[in-house]
This record gives structure tokens, C-alpha cells and sequence, in this order.
């Protein structure tokens, strides 16, 4: 298997067709098939489908484009950091739930160092995808949190991918409600009172079970349930419709403004609020960065 054939299979899934792939590649189409062919040998599996409709990715296909991606991708960034002959970028990637924290950690690092050339990312993401992609080491870090009802199922994930899980720190379930709500001035709600309000939770995509939920509580009854995928719709529904979900309490209004507030919730829980890596990787500077800023912000 060579790195080539890697980026053969990407750029004919992303054209649609070995024709269109042979001429973005300038190969010849032959010579396409035939390296393509080679490479279902060696793996002893199909990763296309011909037929007079077109090519399409059979399901290991499917799986196998998701490996080669990742190899292609750390391959480039190995020649971007060593290869070439130009100043070396600073490199940072973290994965999260949705936190505002986290965010103000990742600002902080760059806003308190004097890097002038860097590719950080940052991914507010699916628990399932902070997991994988901590995993894959697209990601140094990964902040997710764990309660009494998860634990079990995410621990035995963490151990399977070889993650470490750090604690932060905990805290008690909060509401995060506006500013506008009729209980925003109450010092402590409950479920009960709640219930008659619209409930935001964030979308998990396939992996929707109940353990990956982002909120406790996650298998009770909702009358008005909204799913979002981002945090700035889930804050916007919040304002518009007297919504709340279920969080840390921790906010930020430079990032969030001052619309939000955050009401302890009255349930028998707590929430703990940690980070995972990969237990055969090292933390670069930013990593390492990173976490202390984290640490300071909670």
C-alpha cells in the first residue's frame, strides 16, 4: 500500500468517476484502475462498485476511505512540519462539547503568546466524535464530562482507545435560560417547573444513544424537545422561544453576552467535568498550554 494509491481513491470519491479523477491526477485512466485493483488485492477487499451507472463505494469501501483520509492528512502534516524548508507552524488541535469555557481557553492561548505561524483547530463536535477523534490523534485533547449514568459505558470507551480521562472539576446541574424567562430570577428550579418549557438538547447523528447525550437526564420525558447541532442556534432558540437546557452553569457573556443566565437545577446529580488523551501520545507546548488556561478557567 503506498500513500499514492491513498490519494488515488480520495480524489476518484471526490470526482465522482475515474475519468474525472485520471485528469485531476494526470494519469492515465488505465493506469488509475489498475492502481486501484492493486490496492483491492492487497487489503482483500472491494472498495468500489462498478457498473454502467457510475463508481460507488462499497461499505468497507466506505471504511477504508475513513482510514486513508486520516493517513493522507497526517502525512501532509509530517511534510508540512519537517519536510519543507520554511518556518515551522505551531500546531493545536482540541475536541469538545459544547463549553463556552473551552473556547475561552483556546482564545487565551493565542491571545497570550506571540505565534506568527500556527494551524490550531478547534472542533465543538458529538461525544462519540471527541472520543474518535482523540483516538485517531486528529485531536490532542478532548473535554467532555461524565456523570453517575455515563460513566460506565464511557470509561469502558476511554479504555478500549486507549484514553486517559483527567477530572477538572464538578459541579451541580444548571438551566441555562434568558435573561427574560420567567424564572430567571428564582435561585433554584426543578425538572417539574421546567416541563412546561421548550427542551434544547444538541444532536449526537448516529450515534444518538442516551450515554452519549451532551445533557443529564437524558432519558426523561419531554413534552417540547428541540434538537440543534450548534451552540449559537441552541443560545438563539433559548431567547426566542423561553427555552433552557441542562449544563454546567459556567458562562461567558464576552463570548455569549449577557441575554443567558444560569439557574441551579434541583436534582441529586453531579456532573464532572474532565479531559481525554491518547495514552501513547504527548502533549505538545500548546497542548500543555492549553490545559493550564483550562484549568484556570474553571
Amino acid at each position: 500500500m503506498r500513500i499514492q494509491q491513498l490519494k488515488y481513491i480520495i480524489k476518484i470519491v471526490e470526482t465522482g468517476s475515474m475519468n474525472e479523477a485520471s485528469k485531476h491526477l494526470f494519469v492515465t485512466q488505465p493506469s488509475l484502475s489498475n492502481a486501484v485493483r492493486e490496492l483491492e488485492e492487497e487489503m482483500g477487499i472491494k472498495i468500489f462498485t462498478r457498473s454502467t451507472r457510475g463508481i460507488t463505494l462499497t461499505s468497507d469501501g466506505a471504511e477504508f476511505l475513513s482510514y486513508a483520509r486520516q493517513i493522507v492528512e497526517q502525512t501532509e502534516l509530517l511534510e508540512e512540519r519537517y519536510k519543507y524548508k520554511h518556518e515551522k507552524k505551531e500546531l493545536f488541535a482540541v475536541s469538545a462539547q459544547h463549553y463556552a469555557f473551552v473556547v475561552e481557553s483556546f482564545a487565551s492561548i493565542l491571545r497570550e503568546n506571540d505565534m506568527r505561524n500556527y494551524e490550531l483547530i478547534l472542533r465543538e463536535t458529538r461525544t462519540h466524535e471527541v472520543i474518535a477523534d482523540v483516538r485517531d490523534f486528529r485531536s490532542e485533547i478532548g473535554v467532555l464530562y461524565l456523570n453517575d449514568f455515563n460513566r460506565d459505558v464511557l470509561t469502558k470507551l476511554f479504555l478500549d482507545n486507549n484514553l486517559e480521562f483527567t477530572p477538572l472539576f464538578q459541579t451541580v446541574p444548571h438551566v441555562f435560560i434568558s435573561k427574560h424567562h420567567p424564572l430567571a430570577n428564582q435561585t433554584s428550579v426543578t425538572i417539574d417547573e421546567m416541563a412546561a418549557f421548550p427542551y434544547l438538547s444538541y444532536e449526537q447523528g448516529e450515534r444518538n444513544s442516551f450515554y452519549f447525550s451532551e445533557e443529564i437526564l437524558s432519558t426523561a420525558r419531554h413534552d417540547k424537545s428541540i434538537v440543534v447541532s450548534d451552540r449559537a442556534t441552541l443560545f438563539n432558540l433559548l431567547i426566542g422561544l423561553d427555552g433552557y437546557t441542562i449544563s454546567t452553569g459556567i458562562l461567558n457573556s464576552d463570548l455569549n453576552g449577557d441575554d443567558i443566565v444560569s439557574v441551579p437545577l434541583q436534582v441529586d446529580e453531579q456532573i464532572e467535568i474532565g479531559y481525554i488523551c491518547h495514552k501513547k501520545g504527548l502533549l505538545s507546548e500548546l497542548g500543555q498550554r492549553f490545559l493550564k488556561e483550562l484549568k484556570a478557567k474553571v
